[in-house]
């Protein structure tokens, strides 16, 4: 039964379950939606807070009656079963009302990465078949120009957003406007089929046109079900959450589905995700949950040691998108008090895969031994399956040292990208290769140990990236590092550290190598080191190594 369908279930032999009877019963069948999140939520909590954004409050009852004038004012434009509607907008009230309004007339949200560029909005617009693209104005120069490149021009709706400076409008409309022409009262029907496409992400497209992924109602809502679990991000009614990560990036992780599940309350930054706003935000909304990638936690990091703040109601956050430095972890839990779950995934998975929460024996172990466990990228989620294989496909032992690559699958997982770009990506017993290399201990915990397009092949040995980044951050001077692997004469490959000093730090290369020592095997160590001001990141935040491999390619290492 591993495909779900009811093609699956009348093969049992209980006479329940025979054809005839689901054929009878078709219309008793609820399909699985995450829609009912939001209509429960309104039933239950209709006077409580789901979203603030700077002025904008709205509360379960009014987003739940905002949601359904959404759905009925692109009804009236033509959007129904399958039509994809496409938004560029930060985190804002109006992004979260898409993930329902759009589902509730029967079309497809496409979230849009507003840090790609014109090119690649265009090329996702066309791919996607957008037939209405909503958009914030502090992006209309860049929507301006993917307009100007897309072959069908969509119906073109503008968000005025209270916290955004500058901008054009280039739509029909102003999304409130839009709005009203929607009824608040409209009914919404439920899918006909659970399998119906509720939501359309692309990759970030670091080594060609990004690709689609496309979601079910039922992925989504079992994906929203197992992220809410108390071992992996434990959210309730009571729980205030910043949504840090964007929408675009697979629906906040999926935030915008799980929170209405519970009734938490939702807190939106915008755009603004330095330090100093973001800490404002944690402390005037109460917030105790939220999740973010590594570099925005640094950035964050810092604001509080430079103005000697902490935090008073932030408890716990869910670190992903990149490895986290465990240095960056130990400071988060022993200085700030918030407990820190690293969490693994990518866009193919919905995109949770692991969560870090320690099992009961764990407990039991002194601190230095529990962080061993903490650092690691946890246990799959019930639902995904992994293991790691050698470059035959043969699997690897669960011995937490046999690193080779990751392979996943379950019911949240890609089968096949959108329109079927780039062929059948899972392996013929129906594994999908992430592209990652990790091990996998006997208590089922993953650590990722490299991509496997950046581990440094060196003499026929593996050096991890990750962590040599891992214990340079580790070092008091440095905000923030990267390795990339060097061509060599003799050795194949050999590893180059760039570091970013923290402001008004003094380190040399000779201190920063001589911070390795004992801590890593001395053939491991980068042959070399260079300082600068800023290290280049990817759409979603993470470090670039492909910009890195391009800009160095032709560098000379000094133990040449």
């Amino acid at each position: 039964m591993r495909d779900g369908s009811i093609a699956a279930v009348t093969a049992t032999t209980h006479p329940i379950f025979d054809a005839p009877f689901l054929a009878r019963n078709a219309a008793n069948f609820a399909p699985l939606t995450p829609l009912s999140f939001l209509a429960r939520a309104a039933a239950v909590y209709p006077d409580k807070a789901a979203v603030i954004h700077g002025t904008q409050r709205f509360t379960y009852g009014e987003l739940y009656r905002r949601c359904r004038r959404l759905a009925d004012a692109l009804r009236r434009r033509g959007i129904g079963l399958g039509d994809t509607v496409s938004v560029m907008a930060p985190n804002v009230p109006a992004l979260l009302e898409a993930h329902y309004g759009v589902a509730m007339a029967g079309g497809v949200l496409n979230a849009l990465n507003y840090r790609l560029d014109a090119a690649s909005i265009a090329f996702i617009l066309d791919h996607g078949g957008a037939k209405v693209l909503i958009t914030d104005r502090e992006f209309s120069p860049t929507i301006r120009a993917a307009l100007g490149q897309v072959a069908r021009r969509p119906l073109v709706i503008d968000i005025d957003d209270p916290l955004a400076e500058g901008g054009e409008h280039l739509g029909e409309m102003d999304y409130e406007a839009f709005l009203q022409t929607g009824d608040p009262e409209a009914e919404w029907q439920p899918p006909a089929d659970e399998w119906q496409a509720i939501c359309l992400s692309y990759t970030s497209g670091t080594t060609g046109n990004p690709k689609g992924v496309l979601f079910s109602h039922r992925s989504t809502i079992l994906h929203a079900y197992a992220i809410s679990l108390p071992d992996t991000k434990g959210l309730a009614a009571t729980s205030s959450v910043l949504a840090i990560v964007p929408m675009f990036h697979v629906n906040a992780w999926g935030i915008p589905y799980a929170a209405p599940m519970v009734g938490a309350k939702l807190v939106f930054p915008g755009a603004a995700l330095d330090g100093a706003s973001l800490y404002e935000l944690i402390e005037s909304e109460g917030v105790d949950s939220t999740s973010a990638v590594p570099t925005v936690w640094m950035g964050l990091v810092n604001h509080l040691k430079q103005n000697k703040l902490k935090f008073s109601t932030l408890t716990h956050t869910t670190i992903g998108g990149a490895a986290c430095p465990p240095a960056l972890m130990k400071t988060l839990s022993e200085d700030y008090g918030v407990r820190v779950r690293h969490g693994w995934g990518m866009t193919e998975m919905s995109p949770v895969g692991t969560n870090n929460a320690p099992k009961r024996k764990h407990l039991a172990l002194d601190a230095a031994a529990q962080f061993e466990v903490a650092v690691k990228q946890g246990r799959p989620l019930y639902g995904v399956e992994m293991k790691v294989v050698d470059a035959e496909g043969n699997e690897l032992p669960r011995d937490g040292k046999s690193s080779g690559s990751l392979l996943v699958r379950g019911p949240w997982i890609l089968r096949r990208y959108y329109r079927d770009e780039g062929g059948d990506p899972l392996t013929p017993d129906g594994w999908l290769p992430t592209g990652d290399m990790g091990t996998i201990d006997p208590d089922g915990y993953l650590q990722i140990t490299d991509r496997s397009k950046d581990v440094i092949k060196s003499g026929g040995e593996w050096i991890s990236s990750i962590e040599l980044e891992n214990i340079a951050v580790g070092h008091p001077a440095v905000n923030e590092a990267a390795v990339i692997g060097i061509p060599h004469p003799k050795w194949g490959e050999r590893p180059l550290l760039i570091v970013v000093k923290r402001p008004g730090a003094e380190l040399t290369r000779d201190a920063m190598l001589g911070f390795y020592r004992g801590k890593i095997a001395s053939w491991c160590l980068p042959d070399d080191v260079i300082f600068v001001d800023e290290l280049p990141h990817t759409a979603t935040g993470k470090l670039s190594k492909l910009t890195l491999r391009r800009q160095y390619k032709d560098y000379q290492l000094r133990t040449g």
